[in-house]
């Protein structure tokens, strides 16, 4: 299970890298993304966020360089592309299963 829960992880991240490339996502009633999109947290700062809150998630990570390089690539995205990675990961089921979580990082990484 382990193995399965990897790939959605790395899926759900690929969905927000591959909006880099594609078109803005569909809008429709999401969650409130934009501490997520307009964070200030650094890389090693989520990480951390992400091993102190959500250690089941953070081990999947770790196991993905993958997943890895895709949140750097996040990270390093100006805000607009931001905006559309985020919208495409609301598009894709794996995407929403990790919503919350994410969420939740982006709202804490910066007292890491």
């Amino acid at each position: 299970m382990v193995n399965l829960s990897s790939t959605k992880l790395v899926v759900a991240v690929g969905g927000l890298a591959l909006s880099l490339t594609a078109g803005v996502g569909v809008a429709s009633a999401q969650p409130n993304t934009d501490r997520l999109v307009n964070t200030t947290c650094s890389y090693s700062q989520v990480v951390a966020a992400l091993n102190a809150e959500q250690p089941d998630l953070a081990a999947e990570f770790a196991a993905q360089p993958m997943a890895q390089s895709m949140l750097g690539s996040f990270l390093a995205a100006p805000v607009d592309q931001r905006q559309q990675m985020v919208q495409r990961a609301q598009t894709n089921p794996m995407g929403q299963q990790y919503l919350g979580s994410i969420l939740q990082i982006a709202g804490s990484c910066n007292n890491y």
